[in-house]
């Protein structure tokens, strides 16, 4: 019978070790830790956990301290698996059977990466509501699936490559080795992390996403991730449009990088070179329903309403539980002249997630434009009290009771949102042309409508 190792590298894993380690027992023959500098007892934990522990000096390089760690490996096969991870029950199963097939030298394996919101997403993948496989995930509502190699049969020439995002996958098929796929999954808890544990990881992915192009230029791979960093987790588009034209440049077959520069194009505002990056990322076969979202998007900025709906109608028929697409397309129904059901789809919307603005936003936006200031009105005022407000939600509709002639009941909401924001300077500013409404606001009968 083939034997299997749990190859890891942990830092101030101490808290989260046990739990992970339970996840393996009886699956694996032995365990290798490499320590890369922690503070807290995670050493000695994970010694009395049953795992020889290395002491793994941190040179910035993932790819490094994993390749430390597999040189130490005795065993005939290699699982990999991280502290805030865990081994889904199904492995237990699984995996004895999965070593013992010939021919294979590896297997691709579904991460659960669970996030605190449906609108989450990595890379081109959204969220999809938890199914709460793991008992340890119920607190959060979604995960993001992605596949990597973890489970890989031992060979001194299956490394690690990469100094971030690193992989032994590519390297299996250098070697003309097959991949299989397992059906077993492992339960990944990093997106979850603490604010600021979270911002450090990212500053240090950015950090080795530069050393890495440095090091490998003609990489188109390293590029796009780079983009990727500086796109989702900074904003930083001018940068994410330059590298990631360098990753189209380098790979024009790299259709998801022509997604993203599409996207990094249209928050720049230029939607028609936006559309271009999109029309190339088609012609490569992409068909990807956050593709025919940007598209429609991008025309919509661009007032061509018609292209837009069709868009959204494509992305909603592979994705038709996605009430943001649902606010989108009703959005653009209006704009094009059907304003009946372009109503009903938003409100529709509203119902399945009234705990996104962006769905009050929309409804309340396309009842302007028809000039329905009333139903307006009363969408700005729900949604106070649906989603929790931000300045700018008072101000938005007290400009429309404005609007309507009801200027008392405009300075009452302006009274709201200062006594929220008491520090708001535009709230301020609004009150202070507002003094004889207010007034009356405070002294008169609305004062407790």
């Amino acid at each position: 019978m083939p034997t299997v190792a749990l190859a890891m590298i942990v830092r101030n894993a101490a808290v989260q070790l046990e739990r992970c380690l339970a996840t393996v027992r009886g699956v694996v023959d032995e365990i290798v830790i490499g320590d890369t500098g922690s503070v807290d007892e995670t050493p000695q934990r994970a010694r009395q956990l049953g795992a020889r522990v290395l002491h793994v000096p941190w040179k910035d390089d993932f790819a490094e301290a994993r390749n430390r760690v597999l040189e130490a490996v005795t065993a005939d096969w290699v699982l990999v698996l991280d502290a805030d991870e865990r081994l889904d029950a199904a492995g237990r199963e699984e995996i004895p059977a999965l070593i013992q097939v010939a021919g294979c030298d590896g297997y691709l394996v579904t991460i659960r990466n669970y996030v605190l919101t449906l609108e989450h997403r990595l890379w081109d993948t959204p969220a999809v509501p938890n199914d709460h496989r793991l008992p340890e995930a119920d607190p959060y509502p979604a995960y993001v699936a992605h596949e990597n190699v973890r489970l890989f049969r031992r060979r001194p020439e299956v490394y690690f490559v990469g100094r971030v995002h690193e992989t032994v996958g590519g390297r299996i098929v250098e070697l003309g080795g097959q991949l299989g796929r397992a059906r077993f999954v492992i339960h990944h808890f990093g997106l979850v992390a603490d604010p600021e544990t979270a911002a450090q990881k990212t500053e240090l992915y950015r950090r080795l996403g530069r050393q890495k192009i440095l090091e490998r230029p003609h990489d188109a791979q390293a590029y796009f991730e780079l983009g990727l960093v500086e796109f989702d987790n900074y904003h930083n588009d001018t940068e994410a449009v330059r590298l990631f034209e360098q990753a189209c440049r380098l790979n024009p077959g790299l259709a998801v990088a022509w997604l993203f520069l599409g996207l990094a194009r249209s928050r720049l505002g230029e939607h028609g070179r936006a559309l271009e990056a999109y029309a190339q990322a088609r012609r490569l076969g992409y068909c990807v329903p956050l593709l025919d979202e940007a598209e429609g998007d991008a025309h919509y900025n661009r007032g061509e309403f018609e292209s837009a709906r069709r868009c959204y109608r494509r992305a909603l028929e592979k994705a038709p539980a996605r009430a943001e697409l649902l606010s989108k397309l009703g959005l653009a129904d209006v704009r094009a002249g059907r304003p009946g059901v372009g109503l009903q789809r938003l409100r529709e919307a509203v119902a399945l997630r009234p705990d996104l603005p962006e769905m009050h936003d929309r409804l309340m936006q396309a009842l302007v434009w028809l000039d329905r200031l009333e139903e307006a009105a009363e969408v700005a005022e729900t949604k106070l009290r649906k989603v929790p407000p931000q300045p700018e939600d008072y101000l938005r509709a007290a400009s429309i009771r404005a609007r309507r002639g009801e200027h008392s009941r405009a300075a009452a909401l302006v009274l709201a949102g200062l006594e929220r924001f008491p520090r708001h300077e535009r709230l301020r500013a609004v009150a202070a042309e507002l003094q004889p409404d207010l007034l009356l606001v405070r002294n008169g009968p609305l004062a407790g409508s």
